[in-house]
């Protein structure tokens, strides 16, 4: 969680469904109508607190969470793409190799890299 965001107002909340349930297919609007904000307020706040769009955040915790299934388990490409939210294992090659520079495959493999820090 990040500093200065606690559980008691929307952006600790959003924060906890984000990190709770990576699966699912959130929006910054889905987002919004779950903490009670609207979208525009929502992602306002949201960037000024943590540092980045709601979707940014969302995409870089998938992937640092792929990254630990990578490392330590046996789940398949396609599995781990549908634990963290893609419904195409081809669309999370493509965004795993966009985030860490390797593709899955070859992160698995040894060629991985430091996980990035997924609060930054």
């Amino acid at each position: 969680m990040q500093e200065g965001i606690g559980q008691g107002d929307g952006l600790g909340q959003a924060l906890a469904l984000i990190h709770n349930a990576p699966q699912q297919s959130w929006t910054v609007a889905s987002l919004a109508l779950r903490v009670g904000m609207s979208r525009a307020a929502f992602a306002a706040r949201f960037r000024e607190l943590v540092g980045e769009p709601p979707m940014q955040y969302l995409t870089r915790w998938r992937m640092h969470k792929a990254a630990g299934m990578l490392r330590s388990g046996p789940e398949s490409l396609a599995e781990i793409a549908g634990r963290i939210g893609y419904e195409a294992e081809a669309a999370f090659s493509k965004a795993f190799k966009r985030w860490a520079g390797h593709a899955p495959g070859a992160y698995r493999q040894g060629t991985r890299i430091p996980a990035p820090n997924p609060a930054g």
